[in-house]
């Protein structure tokens, strides 16, 4: 069916009745099919989507389910499309949207939360209080996509205004996916209680958040930025980040090295990426005595933590879920203006069809890769015919 005529369109930007997308079945069971291009409805977008990064929690949906349905005892979701991490370009409004224009490069933020309730209305949308038993509920206004409502692994996408971000030209469609994970380290630290230039960070765990947390913390003025992971290859783009200490902990015990290169006070703030067994006690013991630890990652298995050293030192504890409070449009800035080259954790590109080889690549790291992305080919066509 043809868009209806309350949706705008344009003729440089011809939307086709039908697109491709991959659909999940069973767990792990992944079919390219033909899918109908869906339609914006009223505060919503049509995103011609031209690449996609993917996550680990992709993988984790793909094979278990989205996380919060595993913990709310729902059944595994299946019969759609995977994918959350993705940028491209405005190619129909819904009613009533004018905060966009077609052609307009964006990226998108995951969650819309249901803007009613108490943390929607305080910008913790990615912790909506209708993110339990209405998770994934269109009609209550909650949108997850790529986790319960469909996502970009895909060739065209609806999405809510709220949930994107311009993306400045000079910046390539690769760089773009990322925009959300620099968002999310970006998160970490405003719910830290905003980063005071001269205040030391430490990230522990250099995977994609966490190598840009070392870069988000840098450019916000941190002073020293230390990153701790066990691969040395990881390490050297934490350097080139923005980090001015890294410590390989197979080689070098990492709470005595953080008190060295913070002249023996403890670091100010934890940003815990690596989700290891033992991560959150030896983030408390890296810090100073009122210090401030953010959990990103999601271990895989419940640690014990020595709960008497966190309160005799006086030590905050935080946890964050994805990208809240339009921290991902503060990223955009920083990603625009150059303060750091997240291109770095750019490693591998895929075409849309070949996604299933891209997926074992993210999931193996196959020749160390860091972030894949996966391209739109009809989206490139589009663009060079264009020019």
């Amino acid at each position: 069916m043809p868009m209806s005529e309350t949706v705008t369109t344009h003729s440089d930007y011809p939307v086709p009745e039908t697109m491709k997308a991959w659909v999940l079945g069973d767990p792990g069971e992944l079919t390219f099919v033909d899918k109908p291009v869906p339609e914006p409805k009223k505060a919503e977008v049509l995103v011609r989507i031209d690449a996609v990064a993917i996550c680990a929690t992709d993988l984790e949906i793909i094979h278990h389910g989205p996380p919060a349905m595993i913990e709310g005892g729902l059944p595994f979701n299946k019969n759609f499309t995977p994918g959350h991490e993705y940028m491209g370009t405005v190619v129909a409004l819904g009613p009533s949207v004018d905060e966009y224009r077609i052609g307009e490069r964006v990226t998108v933020e995951i969650h819309a939360g249901c803007g009613q309730c108490k943390r929607c209305r305080e910008g913790m949308y990615t912790s909506c209080h209708n993110y339990g038993k209405n998770y994934g509920d269109v009609d209550k206004g909650h949108r997850a996509n790529g986790f319960t409502t469909d996502g970009g692994f895909c060739e065209y996408q609806v999405n809510h205004v709220n949930t994107l971000v311009h993306v400045d030209d000079t910046m390539s469609d690769e760089e773009a996916t990322l925009v959300v994970t620099a968002g999310t380290a970006m998160y970490g630290l405003t719910e830290l209680g905003g980063l005071v230039a001269g205040e030391s960070v430490v990230v522990t765990g250099p995977g994609p958040i966490g190598l840009l947390g070392a870069a988000v913390a840098k450019a916000l003025g941190a002073q020293p930025v230390i990153l701790t992971g066990t691969r040395d290859n990881r390490l050297e783009i934490g350097s080139k980040l923005g980090a001015d200490h890294v410590i390989n902990v197979r080689n070098e015990d990492a709470v005595e090295k953080v008190r060295e290169y913070t002249g023996g006070k403890g670091a100010d703030y934890v940003v815990e990426c690596s989700g290891a067994p033992n991560s959150l006690n030896e983030a408390a013991q890296m810090l100073n005595r009122g210090g401030k630890i953010c959990l990103a990652a999601f271990p895989g298995n419940s640690p014990e933590v020595d709960v008497a050293y966190l309160v005799r030192n006086n030590i905050y504890l935080f946890g964050i879920r994805g990208e809240g409070k339009t921290a991902t449009h503060r990223a955009e800035a920083f990603m625009r203006q150059k303060r750091f080259d997240a291109t770095l954790i750019h490693t591998h590109t895929f075409d849309i069809a070949e996604l299933p080889e891209a997926l074992r690549y993210a999931k193996d790291r196959v020749e160390d890769a860091i972030k894949v992305v996966v391209r739109n080919k009809r989206a490139q066509q589009q663009q060079i015919a264009a020019e």
